[in-house]
């Protein structure tokens, strides 16, 4: 007999009604009421578990009766409509097979978890609600991301994940090699014995490679993980994540927050129409008013502002902010919530920083003292796009990699695509999983990522 998903009865119950289908998944809950009982099955392709009921006559009652969460079944049975209840449907079952047994010692028990402990238990995390919902909007906004960018004609570009240079000099990077590290007694790395020949890092961007390919394909971007050593144990930051970086050719700084812009506004109207379960479910239980909170932003421009600015509104703001707002100097996290949340109470953009904090490839604007950089920030997740016009200049650019210890050499590969046909070209970063705590309204980078990578921490 076919095997039915879950999802699929859902969307179709009102077809099948009296029919005898076949379902497989894990059992979330078990109500035995003597004569009959409840089980909520789960099959992970549908948000709700399906309520299975089992009663005299069905074949496998007694087994039924004992079996734990998260043991995995077998069930054949008729789809009754229910319209008074607050499932629409159930299955009356007929035969109810166990798959494999799960021991009384299982750690997800049908109880509040804290998250603390879910994350000690990240491979069976996904089997509760809230993490189902996380992994299925992340799945589904992947696929928004992917698909806007294709409707647009850009072409998806695989940048390499072990890499020689340092895209945004800032040295926080990971170390490849295939060295007897435990041998070297103190001695000098000889990398001409390495692997590539020559010290290997985890990149960090795709962003220099990405480049290249704009300067060929007009619009370009890639989607993949990217590794920083840095040591941070905040909310919002882990060592491996996902990056989404769009290049493109012909753009300058203003062509790239309007891109930005209709990114996220197309990926949040995306997630809303395709996850409606999932998105009800963190409305409720995660974040009051998430879908309201999004919605607004589909229907609001965003503010757009330069770095002077906003120093300016911080400072005149009646507020003591821990970290006092100065010119020159990046905004701290404190700025951003009062910016978005306060002030603007949307997304705001913040152009035109000051060099000295911004990376080397940033175009420098006429002023002299500011590059033509911008980062969206946004209420609730703070920065969550950072991009610029690219310094498409030659001697500019020379000039920034020398501030930057950058020798030529090293990168005339990427000097390459401002020496032949070079143009005016521009992108940004988002980080996939400051998105994903954005739409969903959970605060922890850790708890949207399914096996987060932090410092002191590489388990799984």
């Amino acid at each position: 007999m076919k095997r039915f998903l879950i999802y699929d009865l859902f969307k179709n119950y009102l077809e099948l009604k009296d029919q005898e289908v076949l379902i497989r998944g894990w059992v979330r809950t078990n109500r035995d009421q003597k004569t009959f009982g409840f089980l909520m099955v789960n099959d992970g392709t549908f948000f709700d578990s399906l309520q299975v009921v089992y009663e005299e006559g069905t074949i496998g009652l007694e087994e039924a009766r004992k079996f734990r969460a998260g043991t995995s079944v077998e069930v054949k049975g008729k789809i009754i409509l229910t319209p008074d209840l607050a499932q629409p449907f159930e299955i009356h079952a007929t035969k109810i097979v166990m798959l494999g047994d799960c021991p009384i010692e299982y750690p997800i028990q049908p109880k509040r978890h804290t998250r603390e402990f879910l994350r000690e238990h990240a491979n069976l995390r996904v089997r509760t609600n809230l993490f189902e919902a996380v992994f299925r909007v992340r799945s589904i906004a992947a696929y928004a991301i992917h698909k806007f960018f294709y409707d647009k004609r850009f072409l998806y570009v695989h940048t390499p994940l072990i890499t020689a240079n340092d895209g945004e000099g800032a040295g926080q990077m990971f170390q490849v090699t295939t060295l007897d590290l435990t041998k070297l007694n103190g001695k000098e790395i000889d990398y001409s014995k390495d692997f590539f020949g020559k010290p290997a890092n985890l990149t960090v961007t795709g962003q220099l490679e990405a480049e290249a390919f704009a300067l060929a394909f007009s619009n370009v971007y890639t989607f993949g993980p990217a590794f920083r050593a840095e040591n941070s144990n905040t909310q919002r930051h882990a060592s491996e994540f996902w990056m989404i970086e769009p290049e493109m050719a012909f753009y300058d700084i203003n062509d790239d927050m309007d891109l930005m812009e209709e990114m996220v506004k197309y990926i949040i109207k995306y997630v809303l129409e395709n996850a409606k379960e999932e998105m009800a479910f963190f409305d409720k239980f995660v974040e009051k008013g998430l879908i309201q909170r999004l919605n607004d932003v589909l229907t609001h421009d965003f503010a757009r502002i330069t770095h002077e600015q906003a120093i300016t509104i911080l400072k005149e703001a009646k507020v003591k902010f821990e970290n006092e707002p100065k010119y020159g100097e990046d905004l701290a996290t404190e700025h951003e919530k009062y910016l978005t949340e306060t002030y603007f109470k949307k997304p705001v953009f913040v152009k035109d920083w000051p060099e000295e904090i911004k990376a080397f490839y940033m175009r420098l604007n006429e002023d002299g003292k500011t590059v033509a950089a911008v980062d969206l920030l946004v209420p609730g997740s703070g920065e969550l796009c950072g991009g610029s016009q690219r310094e498409e200049r030659m001697d500019y650019l020379l000039k920034r990699m020398k501030e930057f210890n950058i020798t030529p050499e090293s990168m005339d590969w990427y000097l390459d695509t401002r020496r032949y046909g070079g143009c005016i070209h521009s992108g940004f970063g988002m980080g996939f999983e400051r998105l994903l705590m954005y739409l969903t309204g959970v605060e922890n980078i850790r708890d949207v990522i399914p096996f987060p990578r932090t410092p002191k921490n590489l388990e799984f």
